[in-house]
């Protein structure tokens, strides 16, 4: 007995300073490109098997700012899931919160799982095809500064380097 109790006290420390996690899983994706399909198939199989998952569409309340919320969930978020789809890199906001994933994982031990989703790695770490466009209009808009694009290009360029799942039709 006295062994055992040992053994609880000195793993105590180690439990309490365990992250505290609210979602086991942060979910970013493209809307107009899979909130539909893809997305919502991946967020209810999740939930069916009790993973609290965060989905921007289920936990806003309308009138909420976004932004800030956004962040402090994804500092929050165990896991975070990116869907990398066609037109991911077109909103500005999917590229801010790949920002902020990318600064967690290196902060707050959040593991990215990037999906490939009818895109390939390469495409994202190079910005290629619709990631070159999607620069191009942002490079264009006189709100978006150059520091904040090569931010979102950076951050493109680490998770495009994360070994992914790939997924190529339905």
């Amino acid at each position: 007995m006295a062994s055992m109790s040992t053994q609880e006290t000195s793993s105590s420390p180690s439990i309490s300073s365990t992250p505290h996690w609210s979602y086991d899983v942060f979910l970013s994706f493209y809307g107009s490109d899979t909130r539909k399909t893809f997305a919502d198939q991946l967020y209810t199989a999740m939930k069916d098997r009790g993973i609290s998952v965060y989905r921007d569409s289920e936990e806003l309340k309308q009138g909420t700012f976004i932004g800030p919320k956004l962040m402090e969930v994804i500092e929050k978020s165990r896991y975070a899931i990116t869907i990398l789809s066609r037109n991911y890199a077109f909103s500005s906001w999917c590229l801010d919160e790949l920002v902020e994933i990318v600064k967690c994982m290196k902060e707050t031990q959040l593991t990215i799982l990037p999906i490939f989703y009818h895109v390939k790695p390469s495409h994202i770490r190079n910005q290629t095809r619709t990631f070159k466009k999607a620069f191009s209009k942002h490079e264009k808009d006189a709100e978006v500064n150059k520091e904040k694009i090569q931010t979102w290009r950076a951050a493109l360029r680490k998770v495009g380097d994360i070994a992914g799942w790939h997924i190529q039709d339905r």
